[in-house]
Order: structure tokens, then C-alpha cells, then sequence
């Protein structure tokens, strides 16, 4: 039995994560003998587009292992992002309010990324309630995990670190090897995948420099996994393993589709290590089609795109799953019961919380 999670608000997601399998029950049916509560926050700071898929990618990453642990989410997000009529209703019916859930508490937090539209991230509109939020974290979570542009944000707001723009996109599915032992990395394997998709890149060196516990890192891809000085306050996440098996797939042919309405102009490459050669044929066939019609509206072109003939095998789920879950389970072994306490007695904060032998 995988760990429930307890579906407290009505919540579209919880229904969906559950129709495909997961752990999810209702409050107040779920069974709490012998089990510990863990109250999860959830900030949503992606496009509208992606705001559901984001909710159900780390809904089914919380309920994915075994645990005698309620979980309990409560996604935000800041009223400061721009979003369309739809994406205002979904956030003002579903989800709470950050100043609610400062006076409740939270066990754990989880930062998502967000689309960019500045190169600076402190001209974004999310900088500022990020950085409240951020600051409030550190002093009253237990532990803070921060998904790829998060990851970046919070490095330039706590360590002053710029992250750096790549000469091309880093796209793509990546082998990493693991750098350091970790009780995030416990019964790991010593190399497995995670994808990438980023223009910006903030190194190993800078992460050291910084005083940061660099865990995982691949020769092609950079750092994937870090964690603040003391091993766990804060986790960075560069990669997505909390990706669907099409969510590079899903960028991908958005970048077909601008191609065919010349709103890009050149063709769109594979991401990395992805497709099979199979789907690679049948993709290739594709663009000579739609090269050979010049320009064509997006509508035929997703029309015709060959989805539905691609089979995208999932490498990276598992590793992401243990590593998640790790997370989860450190958590509730250093906090107190009460979520409004970051840790319980006899966790020194000062010194690295976690022991690495």
C-alpha cells in the first residue's frame, strides 16, 4: 500500500491522480492509526497551461512509495503571476492563501518553476512573493525542494549566484552518476537518468564555491541534485524528474508547431537521448513534410503530428520516485509533530542535520 494522500479540497487533480491509480482518499476516511501526518505545501508558479500537469506530477511523486504517512497538500500561488480567466478561477477555487498557511504551518514546501519573460529574475513578476516566501521557509519548514528555475531563483536570492545562459538549450534525458552518499540518494542506484529543459545552467563550481552539497551531476547535463550547506533545509532540483514520459514530447512539438507558423525559424532538433529510432524515423518523415509545405497553419500541423504512433519509454520515473520519497521520509524523521515546529528536540540546525557516513 503506498502512502495516501488525503484529497482536502476539491481539488480536480486528486481525482485524476486517483482515476490512474494512485493513493488518493478523502478527508476525513483515511485511516491515521499508527501513521504521521505530513503537511505539504505546494507553490505553483508555472504558466497556465502547465498548472495542472504540474499538480499531478508531484501529487503522484507524494503518493508513489510505501510509507506510514498522511500527506496532506495545499497548493498556492501568487496572485502577482499573470493568468488568464480559466487559470484565476482554478487558483481562486482551489487552492490557499500563502498567509493562511503561515499561520497553520507546513512540514515541507515545494517551489515549482515558472515561465520566465526577463533575462534578470528579479524583474519577474514572481521575484518578490518568492523571496517572502523563501525567507518565511527558512526559518518555519523543515525542509524546502526547489524544481529547476526555483532552484535557480533561490541560489540568486540566498547566495548572490547568477546562473549562466547555455550556448543552446539543454533538452533532453541525461545519465547522472551520484557524487556524494546522502540519505536522499539512500538505496539509489549509482547512475540513472533525469531529463533537462533549460537555457540557463548554474554549475557545479558555483554551487561549491557556495558552500552547497553538489549530490548528483552528469559530464553532459551539469548538477541535477544539491542541497544547502547543513545537507537538507533546502534541495535543488536543475533536472525534472517529475516529468510525464511526454512532457518533453509535449515541448517538443510545440516547438514544431511554431516552426510551421514561422513564428520560428529553423526546425526544431530532438531532445536528447528521448526518442527511439523508430519515433525518430516516423518524426523525420514528418518535418520533411512540413519543409516541403514552406509554412503551414499549426492547426494542420498538429493535426497531422504522429502522437499517437510514438511509444516514449519513462527512464528516469523510478530514480525520481526514491529520491522524492527520500525527501518525504528525512522530513519525518527530524520534524516535530507539530508542523508549526521545523524540527523536533535534539536536531541541531547549526550543524549538518543529517548524518552522510
Amino acid at each position: 500500500m503506498t502512502m495516501p494522500i488525503v484529497a482536502n479540497s476539491m481539488l480536480p487533480s486528486f481525482a485524476r491522480v486517483q482515476a490512474k491509480g494512485g493513493d488518493i482518499v478523502k478527508d476525513g476516511c483515511a485511516d491515521s492509526r499508527d501513521m504521521r501526518d505530513l503537511h505539504v505545501g505546494l507553490m505553483n508558479m508555472m504558466p497556465d497551461a502547465a498548472l495542472e500537469p504540474t499538480e499531478r506530477q508531484f501529487l503522484h511523486f507524494m503518493g508513489s512509495r510505501s510509507h506510514n504517512i498522511r500527506i496532506f497538500v495545499y497548493p498556492f500561488s501568487p496572485a502577482e503571476i499573470p493568468r488568464g480567466e480559466w487559470a484565476q478561477e482554478h487558483v481562486g477555487k482551489y487552492y490557499s492563501e500563502f498567509t493562511q498557511l503561515k499561520k497553520t504551518g507546513l512540514d515541507a514546501l515545494i517551489v515549482t518553476g515558472a515561465n520566465p519573460v526577463f533575462a534578470t529574475l528579479s524583474e519577474e513578476s514572481f521575484w518578490p512573493p518568492l523571496c517572502g516566501v523563501l525567507d518565511w521557509a527558512i526559518e518555519h519548514v523543515t525542509s524546502t525542494l526547489c524544481a529547476c528555475l526555483a532552484s535557480h531563483a533561490a541560489l540568486l536570492y540566498f547566495h548572490g549566484i547568477e546562473r549562466q545562459p547555455l550556448p543552446v538549450k539543454r533538452w533532453g534525458v541525461f545519465k547522472h552518476r551520484v557524487l556524494q552518499h546522502h540519505p536522499l540518494l539512500k538505496n539509489a542506484n549509482s547512475h540513472f537518468n533525469v531529463p533537462h529543459s533549460r537555457w540557463n545552467d548554474i554549475s557545479a563550481l558555483q554551487m561549491t564555491n557556495a558552500g552547497l552539497r553538489v549530490l548528483v551531476g552528469s559530464d553532459d547535463a551539469g548538477v541535477h541534485l544539491s542541497t544547502s550547506a547543513d545537507g537538507f533545509r533546502f534541495v535543488f532540483f536543475q533536472g525534472h524528474p517529475e516529468y510525464d514520459n511526454n512532457s518533453l514530447l509535449k515541448e517538443y512539438k510545440r516547438e514544431v508547431s511554431l516552426y510551421s507558423t514561422g513564428e520560428r525559424d529553423t526546425y526544431p532538433p530532438f531532445p536528447d537521448h528521448y526518442f527511439s529510432a523508430h519515433d525518430q524515423h516516423l518524426l523525420r518523415s514528418y518535418a520533411a513534410k512540413i519543409k516541403s509545405r514552406k509554412r503551414v497553419q499549426s492547426t494542420l500541423a498538429a493535426n497531422d503530428f504522429p502522437e499517437s504512433d510514438l511509444s516514449v519509454e519513462n527512464s528516469w520515473i523510478d530514480s525520481g520516485e526514491l529520491v522524492f520519497n527520500n525527501w518525504l521520509r528525512t522530513i519525518c524523521h527530524v520534524s516535530a509533530p507539530d508542523c508549526k515546529i521545523p524540527f523536533k528536540d535534539g536536531v541541531d540546525v547549526s550543524d549538518r542535520l543529517l548524518d552522510f557516513s
